[in-house]
């Protein structure tokens, strides 16, 4: 059975999940600013939630970006410290694959191009298409580049995510025929999300160790 502890900080939202197996339990709140302040309760309540302690987990994942730099900072510091604490891998994953995850659980979508405003009139973006597990795997690079620019394989039904489509959902739109009904704007990356890919990257052995974090 995998276990793993996911911390996800990467926007306005502080998401912490323990997955044990088949099983996740997760804390979620919009804490702009107050991720550092929030984040080791998380931690802390749900391990004892789910009776794991710290050194039996099987490694740390956390959404390493794109985002904002103080939430990613925080994110990798905190899970680089548990890590060596416990000594345990890391699972890095992206937190635009995990929006997307995030939406194909939520909806029952096939693919997903997730965007995130970059500011500087940018999008943060991917496209992401989910495989016969219900797990998304990228169609090609992640970037960023003014929405006019993103390119974005052929697909036979696409649907967007992320604040990327509340700034700039007609240029985006304009790249891949999306629907207004199949745009997401509010959707958010969870920690969830980051442990369900982790959890495939674990199987697979992509993990680093904790100084890489």
């Amino acid at each position: 059975m995998t276990r793993l502890l996911a911390i996800e900080t990467s926007g306005e939202a502080c998401s912490v999940a323990v997955q044990l197996g088949g099983e996740c339990i997760e804390r979620f709140e919009h804490a702009p600013l107050r991720h550092a302040e929030r984040l080791l309760p998380f931690v802390r309540s749900l391990l004892a939630e789910a009776e794991q302690p710290l050194g039996g987990l099987d490694a740390i994942a956390f959404g390493c970006g794109p985002g904002s730099f103080t939430g990613l900072r925080i994110a990798a510091g905190m899970t680089q410290g548990l890590a060596f604490g416990a000594d345990l891998p890391v699972v890095p994953v992206s937190t635009l694959a995990a929006l997307a995850q995030g939406t194909v659980v939520q909806h029952g979508v096939q693919a997903v191009l997730a965007a995130l405003d970059a500011r500087m009139k940018e999008v943060y973006w991917g496209a992401f298409r989910c495989d016969d597990t219900g797990l998304v795997d990228p169609l090609g690079g992640e970037a960023v580049s003014v929405p006019q620019r993103v390119r974005v394989p052929a697909a036979d039904h696409w649907v967007g995510a992320g604040s990327g489509w509340d700034s700039y959902a007609e240029a985006l739109a304009g790249r891949c025929s999306v629907a207004s009904v199949d745009i997401y704007p509010d959707h958010k990356p969870h920690a969830a999300d980051v442990a369900r890919l982790a959890a495939r990257a674990l199987a697979r052995v992509h993990t680093l160790s904790a100084d890489e974090a």
